[in-house]
């Protein structure tokens, strides 16, 4: 009798498949995420179509992944963050579309040949620029503010300047001026002599009339 339970055992013990240049067509089963001790994953040089499986990234012992020259499609596995015993990895020549995913060991697997030739494939280590990444960063944001802000406290700055430099040249051009003509000096003085009399005069004047009322 077949043993279905003892072929699982089997199967979740494999190391190593290689099943490339074999004309193989259809997708990829999601069933091979499950190969938890699979070391060497090579399907390329097919026919294969659909999308790379999500759980990919359940194959923390995987070292070398080659998905090259088939038909798949879709965006690469946000799930491939987690390969990160991942060594070797090809996915050139398909249809794959969408951002790169980034982090953990795909970090050190920057040489742009890996993606070549999947036109609609954006971001690091590619040349072509995700749609949204030219907009400004928020620290980029941030720094705008803070010129702004130091632009505020330059015109504000400026400002106090300004008003001190126009006291002081006001200043001095009308006591320079009487401290340089005797005779404006001496004009000065006697007008506010005058309005000193005239206000005390006035002020005299309104005293008595409230004396006479009371």
């Amino acid at each position: 009798m077949f043993d279905c339970h003892k072929l699982d055992r089997t199967l979740n013990l494999v190391n190593s498949i290689d099943f490339s240049s074999n004309n193989l067509e259809g997708v990829i089963p999601e069933e091979i995420s499950s190969l938890r001790l699979l070391g060497t994953l090579n399907l390329s040089r097919n026919q294969l179509t659909g999308n790379i499986p999500s759980k990919i990234g359940n194959l923390r012992w995987l070292e070398t992944l080659d998905l090259s020259h088939n038909h798949l499609s879709g965006q690469i596995p946000q799930s491939f963050s987690s390969l990160t015993s991942l060594a070797h990895l090809n996915l050139s020549f398909n249809n794959l579309s969408g951002r790169i995913p980034s982090g953990n060991q795909l970090q050190t697997l920057n040489d742009s040949s890996i993606y070549e030739h999947n036109p609609s494939l954006c971001g690091v280590p590619l040349s072509t620029v995700c749609p949204g990444d030219g907009a400004l960063a928020p620290a980029d944001l941030d720094d705008g503010d803070h010129n702004d802000d130091d632009t505020d406290e330059n015109g504000k700055f400026g400002i106090y300047v300004s008003a001190v430099l126009g006291f002081i040249i006001g200043f001095w051009s009308v006591c320079g001026t009487l401290v340089m003509k005797k005779s404006w000096r001496y004009a000065y003085f006697r007008f506010f002599d005058n309005i000193k009399e005239r206000a005390a005069l006035a002020i005299a004047l309104r005293v008595a009339r409230w004396q006479r009322k009371t």
